[in-house]
């Protein structure tokens, strides 16, 4: 990740003040401009560019968070292990519970890292105090986005039987929803879908300009966790296993 940062100031240097570039994307159809989440962003600053990149890191990390849930719960089945682990003296709810620490450890380690590379790679053009605000806001809103789509995959490979269809179903949920956020970014008589993808919750342009998180977001955010790993608890404790 910590590359990858790099990488996208490498293609910065050419927008950093640079007015001629700052014209040339005034010419983009603003349809486009919002499918990419490139609406009120001014690529010349470094929160500007900034604000374009971080959806590129929510879709990755939000990809690697829900096959990280999905893989952590249906590695047992897949690797022959859970006849093992799980007739050690210690219920499946633990298991479960401990494995869901470590996943919301790795997320919480990736994003702080991720982060870091951000502060490292823009150290050159020496942002302002309102850039690494924003730049707090958004890792915070990543961390949460990630939480989401971990509890998702957390969910979807405690109640599916075939435990080789997790990885690809959740993976399939996470592109859904971001190709529904680019549907409802290009209309506006689908509006009401934006509570259905969580892509649409944390917009880092609005969170630029607003600094601060939407409290129906928020709420949304802690409801599908809570929902998700409510019916992980309940159901993978009483399936039975394929040893």
């Amino acid at each position: 990740m910590v590359v990858f940062v790099f990488l996208m100031l490498t293609e910065f240097a050419a927008y950093y003040n640079n007015p001629e570039m700052a014209a040339l994307l005034d010419t983009i159809p603003p349809s486009l401009l919002a499918a990419f989440g490139m609406q009120g962003a001014n690529l010349t600053t470094v929160s500007g560019y900034f604000s374009v990149m971080v959806l590129y890191f929510y879709i990755m990390l939000g990809i690697y968070a829900i096959l990280l849930g999905s893989n952590i719960i249906a590695k047992e089945e897949r690797d022959k292990t859970a006849e093992f682990l799980l007739t050690m003296p210690v219920t499946r709810e633990k298991v479960m519970v401990s494995k869901l620490v470590a996943s919301v450890i790795n997320c919480v380690i990736l994003t702080m890292v991720t982060g870091g590379g951000w502060v490292l790679a823009t150290w050159q053009y020496d942002p302002d105090g309102a850039f690494y605000e924003f730049l707090s806001l958004s890792m915070l809103a990543t961390l949460m986005l990630m939480l989401i789509f971990l509890s998702i995959g957390f969910c979807l490979a405690a109640i599916m039987k075939r435990f080789k269809l997790s990885g690809t179903l959740s993976v399939s949920v996470i592109i859904s929803m971001y190709f529904l956020s680019v549907i409802v970014a290009l209309s506006d008589s689908v509006d009401f879908l934006k509570y259905l993808t969580p892509f649409k919750y944390f917009e880092a342009v609005r969170l630029l300009h607003d600094r601060s998180f939407d409290a129906v977001y928020l709420v949304l955010t802690g409801v599908i966790i809570v929902l998700a790993l409510t019916g992980a608890f309940l159901v993978y404790p009483k399936r039975d296993l394929k040893v």
